[in-house]
């Protein structure tokens, strides 16, 4: 698959996941496709943490409510650090969205599904904190994201989008 394909290919998926258990040199190529993604002044804000351990991932999705990804065989944590990078400024929410969008191509590349579980669990209620506290992450990360990561059990929906005219333009926004 090219990178295109896996572009066009790539689709939330939050269904059920087949109990087909995710190789370790599957989740290692599919962090260091993230770990390979930019970062603001090159401060690499973002780290990873892989759970494939069933116990492991039963703590963390006793604390995630609702529960998502719950089938699925593995799973990524994302971690970031609040580091200033230049003058004032931090990168860290750039640093991961990057590293996020790497891994979920290279995950469809690898044949797998995810979807991108941020808000939900860094709302109000903070269950971020709880699976942070399951995973041992010292203080000074942040957890801000959970993939799950597995063979789907159903094709993922591809949701409607707009047509490029709506939404892209050639050297200027358009006037009426």
């Amino acid at each position: 698959m090219n990178v295109s394909e896996a572009i066009y290919s790539r689709h939330s998926y939050r269904g059920k996941y087949k109990d087909t258990p995710v190789p370790k040199e599957d989740l290692v190529k599919i962090m260091e496709a993230g770990l390979a993604a930019p970062s603001g002044c090159n401060k690499q804000t973002t780290s990873l943490i892989a759970v494939d351990d069933p116990e492991i991932l039963d703590q963390l999705h006793s604390v995630i409510d609702p529960p998502v990804g719950e089938t699925a065989p593995a799973a990524i944590c994302v971690l970031t650090q609040r580091i200033y990078a230049y003058r004032d400024k931090c990168f860290a929410i750039q640093d991961y969205s990057a590293a996020i969008q790497n891994m979920l191509l290279t995950i469809v590349d690898l044949g797998y599904q995810s979807c991108w579980f941020e808000g939900h669990i860094t709302d109000d209620d903070r269950i971020c904190d709880k699976m942070a506290e399951i995973l041992n992450v010292p203080g000074g990360y942040d957890l801000v994201c959970f993939l799950p990561v597995g063979n789907a059990e159903t094709d993922p929906v591809c949701p409607k989008k707009k047509s490029f005219e709506e939404r892209a333009w050639f050297n200027s926004f358009p006037t009426s």
